[in-house]
């Protein structure tokens, strides 16, 4: 039994490496985040067409669940445009610690889509993580990068807040794999003129990392993390969960040399105080 429990821990967290990998690649491809997002999405909806036939699951959806499904698609897509122009602004570390704010967000707008009731320790988090976002601001300037990739990466959080609030009652209905591969679908029709706006000059040296980004991100990561967690309680599955920026920041450090200074570190560590403590409280609760 411990050597199973040992497997499934370094499963998991293998998994969130794979889902971290996001970040590097983000900062690294070099074409419009709504080209990178199509393609990604495009790759990753073959990928994971391919094991959902392979595992026998059925694609069929019930009439009333087809609008939240495509909605939480086009969120999905929103999230990951916004998610890519902020790395693209910043690095890894601001990037995904401005993401990883969505937990919170998800608290906090929980009341108001799911008619829970409302906690007030859900606006206590939330100023913590605002002090925690003062410290990774360099300045409230709209004009420097680095807030604006902040705003930028709260608005993807928001998007992957209200995303996952769309699908968190149709999930236990589906298997995972298979609501990824309607909202991959969604994305890749919607994002089509991207194609045509956009400069996609350079497409064919970057297919390769957005192929790994469809291939280890999204359709390894994200599959192994929903297969993983099955295993484990919500507590440690939300807290191996919060380990993604870690990993993110870590690989930026060895593909990218970007050392996160102390305000990132400071403001970090609170923003991921917030995400452990929000976990804690929603797993005693459920």
């Amino acid at each position: 039994m411990p050597n199973n429990t040992t497997r499934h821990i370094l499963e998991i967290n293998l998994a969130m490496l794979f889902v971290s990998t996001s970040g590097v690649l983000g900062r690294y491809i070099d074409l419009p985040p709504a080209v990178t997002i199509g393609i990604r999405s495009f790759l990753a909806m073959l990928l994971l067409g391919l094991f959902v036939k392979w595992k026998g699951f059925s694609f069929t959806l019930a009439r009333k669940d087809i609008l939240a499904i495509a909605l939480s698609g086009v969120f999905m897509g929103l999230h990951w445009i916004t998610y890519f122009y902020s790395l693209q602004l910043s690095n890894v570390a601001i990037g995904m610690l401005s993401l990883f704010t969505y937990p919170v967000m998800t608290s906090l707008l929980e009341p108001v889509f799911l008619k829970t009731q409302f906690s007030k320790m859900h606006l206590l988090l939330g100023v913590l993580v605002l002090i925690g976002i003062y410290f990774l601001a360099p300045s409230f300037d709209t004009e420097n990068d680095y807030f604006l990739a902040i705003l930028i990466g709260l608005l993807s959080a928001l998007c992957f807040a209200i995303r996952n609030l769309l699908v968190k009652t149709k999930i236990g209905s589906y298997n995972g794999s298979v609501v990824m591969w309607y909202q991959t679908l969604v994305i890749a029709i919607m994002l089509i003129p991207a194609y045509f706006i956009f400069d996609v000059e350079g497409f064919v040296k970057e297919l390769p990392y957005i192929g790994m980004l469809a291939l280890i991100t999204t359709a390894l990561g994200h599959t192994m993390f929903l297969f993983s967690i099955k295993r484990f309680s919500v507590t440690a599955a939300s807290l191996m969960g919060s380990v993604q920026p870690i990993y993110g920041i870590i690989l930026g450090i060895i593909f990218l040399n970007e050392i996160p200074g102390w305000r990132t570190v400071l403001g970090g560590s609170l923003i991921l105080f917030s995400v452990v403590v929000e976990s804690l409280r929603a797993s005693r609760n459920k």
